[in-house]
Formats: C-alpha cells, structure tokens, sequence
C-alpha cells in the first residue's frame, strides 16, 4: 500500500478508501494507494502548521543548505526517480529523465533564494525617518498536482514555496503516487525539519479538505480548465491566495518561408513526446498555404518511424497513455473527426503494441474546422490536427478566438512575422522556431484566458512573490546628536 507522509515519516492514515496505482503498459495493477479522509488532510496541516513558525524563522544560509543537499540527493538518484516515473505514468524513461531534469532547474532557482528575498530601503525618506519593505512566508501551502508530471509540476512549487520559508502540503494524482513519497524521503535525508514538506495521497475528499482548511494560506494547482476555474473559485470563497493553471489547446502556425523539415520534426516532438500527454504538447499545426500539402507529408514520413511501446523499452519513443479510459476517450476523438468531416491521415488504432497496455500510437488528422470536437476539446493525448488557412491573419483570428491561451509557436525565417506575432497573440508563452516554448526555471510559466485562474505564474520570480507578502516598514530613531529630540515623520518633515 502505497502511503501519506507526515511529520518526517510515512503516515497510514485513518481513510477507509483506496485506489490502484497501474502500469499503462501492462494494464497490471501493481499496488494500491491509500484515500486521504479529510482528517488524514488535518493531521498534514497541523504539522505543517507546527513546523512552520520554526522553518520561517530559520536563517536563509540554512534554508539554502539544505536546498543544496536536497538537489545533490535528486540529482545522484535521478535515474531511479525516472524509472518510478515510467512505470507508474508510462511514459518513456528519456522523457521521463527530462521531466527530473526540468524540476530540478526550479531547485537550483530556489537555491538562489537570498538574493530573491532582497527587499527595498529607501533612507531618510522624511528626517530621521526610513523607509523599507520586506518580504515574509504566507505559513502553510498546498499544490495540487496533475499525473502527467509527477515530479517536475510539484517542484515547479514546493522548492520555491519551501525557500520562502513557508511549509508546504503536497497532493499529487492518485494515478502516479510514489514519486511524491521518494521527493519527500529526499528532503528528509536532507534535513529538512519534520513537518515542512507533507504528502497526502487522495482524490476529491482530500483536495476538497485542503481548499475548506482555514489553516491553508495558498493554494497552487496545474491541470484541467473545468477543475482550475473550481479550484480558484473554492479557494477564493475561502479567502486563500491561488494561483490554478488550467488546460489548453496549443498552436503552432507554419508560415510559406518556414524551414520545413524544422517544421515538420517540431512537430512530431511536440504533438507526441509524452504520449501528447502534456499542457505544452502542440495539439493544432496551422498550415498557411500553400505548405499543408508538403508539411503534412513530411510529418507522415516521421511519424512512420516513431516506435511506440513500454517506457522501459530503450528502444521506445512514445509510452502508453496513463489509464484505459483516457486511452479509449482518446481514441474517440478519431471516430467523430472523420464523422464531422475530417480526414484521418495516420490511424492512431492500427497497428498497436501487443498486450494489455493502454495504446493509442500517433495520430494526424487533416483538414480540421474550427467547429469540430476534436479542434474546440482539450484531447491530451498524442493526436496532432492540421488546420489550413489561406493568410497569417486568418491564423491569427483562429488562435485569438479559442478560449486557451497557454503556449503557441511560430516557424518563419521572416523576423517582422515573428516579431509581429510574438506582439499581437494573445497567449502567455512564444515559440519563435521552437515548438514546446516552456521558459526557463527564472522566468515564469503560465498562461492567459482560460488556461490561468489566478494572478501569478509559476516558479520564476512570479512564484516567489505568490509564496510571499510584502510588509512595509516606516521606522522612526530618535536623534542623539539633537539631544534625543524626537525629529521624525509627519512632525519635522
């Protein structure tokens, strides 16, 4: 069974409930997790909120040691977090590496936490008066985060929020759990305090418990639309700050004087890696003619090459999707797109792995409308649909009208292009020639309209303020040469 962990150490908890953990490129159940009771959620906090007074007050020199000791131990034991990646989400152990690779990026940011802390201090601002402003922890945190990143989506946070000199509660997906439970035995061994990071396990009940909690001062979530709008709206009736990045429906506009062969292996990258199982994965390709033609083939060509099979395969380059019922909802995006007119280019459903495995291999659709299913849904898995447009304003009225705004792409040797696109959409993060545009661990990921509920991004210098306050300080010193007359604000000034 897999468990919670609280105050430093695995934690059964009281729920009743449980879930099984599946290997997607088995269909086997290979462990069951434990269901947090909104009392298992009670317990994380109180010591989360028993550790924190102790941890805000610990020195940043301190704090920052045990960061360093926190990324060595991730790094030395990377290729083993990868392996429990992949055998609980499916994908391949490459991606799988990667996605270790990216959240510990956010660590070394973290690592940088003294010179992010810096306030400002203005002196003598009226006589004898000084002005400053600081910056202090909000006390106990949560993330809530998705199956499709189980170890980089929680550090996109924890590091961070942790650094800041907050304590953090961390619910991951019950489809992937074990990843939580081997980041938190890390941070023990690197001496972390009992209490500072927690992991409880769960669905609904548990996630409903963290956003009721009155202990509970912020709130970080990445996944659905539907789900993040939910967790923004709960979380602000209950007064906590939130930041909830939701879904997406990502573009990639090919312009006539694109490099395509450039163009056409992006796209094979960014539409199938991860089984297309990501909210930065390339979902539409908009073809400015007179290109579609030539690119389509091109993208075919690639496509025939791409192995799918186990994440643990060397030999694979696209794993399973993460459950049967994603796998089959999937797949029924391929039936209604050629019922609603749309030509199926590549069959997803032919010539699967064999076994019991949850298999979808790629899938290219062309001649996609805007009015179809498989255009207007978030299908997050590894289907890539082809819409032709005649102008670059045509591509731009299509991405300004869709209701996601979370990353998008440009392929074009025409710099003004670029730079006018780069300026005129309406979407938080750009690729100029670069599919999959995820911004480097100091600067801060999210989107606009429907894919961000919330103020902030995260990680980045975004996601220090979010795990932050400011507290501005006017301080007013008698003056000795004068006698100890009191020459301060608002009297003397």
């Amino acid at each position: 069974m897999i468990h919670h962990w609280v105050d430093g150490k695995p934690y059964a908890g009281t729920g009743t409930r449980n879930a099984p953990v599946t290997n997607p490129a088995t269909g086997v159940t290979t462990d069951d997790v434990a269901l947090a009771s909104a009392e298992d959620v009670d317990a994380a906090v109180a010591s989360a909120r028993a550790a924190y007074p102790a941890w805000r007050d610990t020195s940043l020199s301190k704090r920052v040691q045990i960061l360093f000791r926190f990324r060595e131990l991730l790094n030395e034991r990377k290729d083993e977090l990868a392996r429990i990646i992949t055998a609980e989400h499916g994908k391949v152990v490459s991606d799988a590496a990667g996605e270790v690779a990216r959240g510990l990026e956010v660590v070394e940011f973290a690592c940088g936490i003294p010179q992010l802390l810096k306030g400002g201090f203005s002196e003598n601002v009226s006589t004898s008066v000084d002005a400053y402003s600081i910056l202090q922890p909000l006390g106990v945190v949560a993330g809530i985060t998705p199956f499709n990143f189980p170890v980089m989506v929680p550090m996109w946070m924890f590091p961070i929020a942790i650094a800041c000199g907050n304590s953090f509660v961390l619910k991951p997906s019950e489809k992937d759990p074990s990843a939580a439970l081997f980041l938190a035995e890390l941070w023990a061994q690197a001496g972390l305090p009992e209490g500072v990071f927690n992991v409880v396990q769960g669905d609904k009940t548990a996630v409903d418990a963290l956003l009721e909690h009155k202990d509970v001062k912020a709130v970080s979530f990445v996944g659905s639309t539907p789900i993040a709008r939910y967790i923004y709206e709960t979380s602000a009736r209950n007064g906590k700050r939130v930041q909830a990045l939701g879904g997406a429906k990502n573009h990639m506009v090919v312009l006539p004087d694109a490099d395509l062969d450039l163009a056409a292996d992006a796209a094979v990258n960014a539409g199938f890696g991860s089984a297309g199982e990501r909210c930065m994965a390339i979902s539409v390709l908009v073809a400015v003619e007179p290109v579609a033609d030539e690119l389509i083939a091109k993208i075919t060509e690639r496509m025939a090459k791409l192995v799918t099979g186990p994440g643990d395969d060397p030999a694979s380059e696209m794993g399973p999707l993460v459950t049967r019922a994603h796998r089959d909802t999937v797949a029924a995006y391929l039936s209604s797109s050629a019922e609603q007119g749309a030509t199926l280019v590549v069959d997803g459903r032919e010539g699967l792995p064999e076994g019991e495995g949850f298999w979808l291999r790629p899938t290219l659709i062309d001649n996609v409308t805007s009015g179809m299913d498989c255009y207007k849904d978030e299908i997050f898995g590894p289907v890539l649909s082809v819409v032709r447009v005649s102008s670059y304003e045509d591509a731009m009225e299509l991405l300004h009208n869709n209701p996601y705004g979370n990353g998008t792409a440009i392929f074009t040797n025409d710099g003004g292009a670029a730079r006018r696109f780069q300026n005129e959409v309406e979407v938080g993060m750009v690729g100029i020639n670069v599919p999959i545009p995820v911004p480097m661990a100091y600067y801060s990921f999210g989107g606009w309209k429907n894919s961000l509920f919330g103020d902030s991004h995260a990680h980045g210098i975004e996601g220090v303020h979010f795990y932050t306050r400011t507290k501005a300080v006017t301080a007013r010193w008698l003056d000795p040469s004068h006698g100890g007359i009191n020459l301060g604000f608002p009297e003397n000034a």
